[in-house]
């Protein structure tokens, strides 16, 4: 196997998590603050993580976007846009606010010029008995019925309640009212934005960094947005589980052969241990670990007893496309 990445750029790129507080965070991902407050997400995987280890250790992903555009991106992609994907684990053990996300048109008009929109998906890594989450509203809502209930505060009555299982893949394009509930844990794929409206927020003290969005919603929400389920009895989380304009998601094990294809790559490890191959270079990751693939590195392997989540960006499909999956 050649090795067609450049000197200065190496074949895998391990990539440091940083954790964020959430008043509806657990214990799964790392301890609590000093202050006590959970953690309810953990990065992966952005423009300002952190290389962990190899000849460009504590550079970030910006920096190596600048110096190296055309070999970490690949075809079709800008480095004036800043590196597109956002990779999180969520654990949740309360409920996530009602919230809605806008597209890259909306995200432009209501955020400024070179916003992007937040299109994302969802694959589940352990789910609590009666776990739930909110996607979608009830079939035949009006907009007007829509926008009554997000401003009268009676979303919930219109919502749809799901209960996700473990291999589950949930796509949830912008516009799709959505919320996690407690008891799960989660691989998130997303556009790299943090444009978040809040409908509800289950009557939680208001504060600066937790306050509605009401008219922004109404703006944003689509009542035919249901979310696309990709169930874990029809992939078993392998092959191909995501595509969008935005990103494709898929799951594979140890043992096979992957190529970026001229695109970068964001491998998860979500059980198990997996060794990166490429030419002489090579990277082992553990349960919970990510590591950037540049679009240059072309031909890899994965070897090892483990299962990992591969994101890498679309390729064009239409942005209200998905993957032909079914509603869930």
């Amino acid at each position: 196997m050649t090795h067609p990445t450049s000197a200065d750029l190496p074949a895998f790129l391990p990539l440091t998590p940083r954790y964020q507080t959430r008043v509806w965070g657990g214990d799964r991902l790392a301890p609590p603050a000093p202050d006590g407050t959970p953690i309810g997400e953990a990065w992966m995987a952005d423009g300002q993580s952190v290389v962990s280890g190899g000849p460009l250790a504590g550079q970030t992903v910006t920096d190596l976007l600048a110096a190296h555009p055309a070999a970490l991106l690949g075809a079709g992609q800008t480095a004036q846009d800043g590196f597109p994907l956002l990779i999180k684990l969520l654990d949740c053990r309360d409920w996530l606010s009602v919230q809605v996300h806008p597209n890259d048109a909306q995200a432009r008009e209501m955020v400024g010029p070179g916003e992007r929109g937040k299109t994302e998906a969802w694959h589940f890594l352990h789910v609590e008995p009666g776990a739930e989450l909110l996607a979608g509203v009830q079939p035949g809502t009006t907009p007007q019925a829509l926008a009554d209930a997000i401003r009268g505060g009676g979303i919930l009555d219109l919502s749809q309640r799901h209960q996700p299982h473990e291999g589950d893949t949930l796509f949830i394009p912008a516009g799709t009212l959505h919320a996690l509930g407690p008891g799960l844990l989660l691989y998130e794929v997303q556009q790299a934005s943090d444009t978040t409206y809040r409908v509800f927020d289950w009557d939680r003290p208001a504060s600066a960094g937790r306050a509605l969005h009401l008219e922004e919603s109404v703006a944003v929400t689509d009542p035919e947005r249901q979310g696309e389920l990709r169930t874990a009895a029809q992939t078993g989380g392998l092959g191909e589980l995501v595509r969008c304009e935005q990103f494709t998601l898929s799951g594979v094990t140890g043992g096979i052969e992957q190529n970026t294809g001229g695109r970068f790559a964001l491998v998860t490890v979500v059980s198990g241990t997996l060794t990166l191959r490429a030419g002489s270079e090579t990277l082992t990751l553990g349960t919970h670990q990510t590591a950037l693939i540049p679009a240059a590195t072309g031909p890899y392997r994965l070897d090892g007893h483990g299962r990992a989540l591969v994101a890498q960006p679309g390729q064009g499909t239409a942005e209200s496309g998905g993957n032909g999956s079914s509603r869930g």
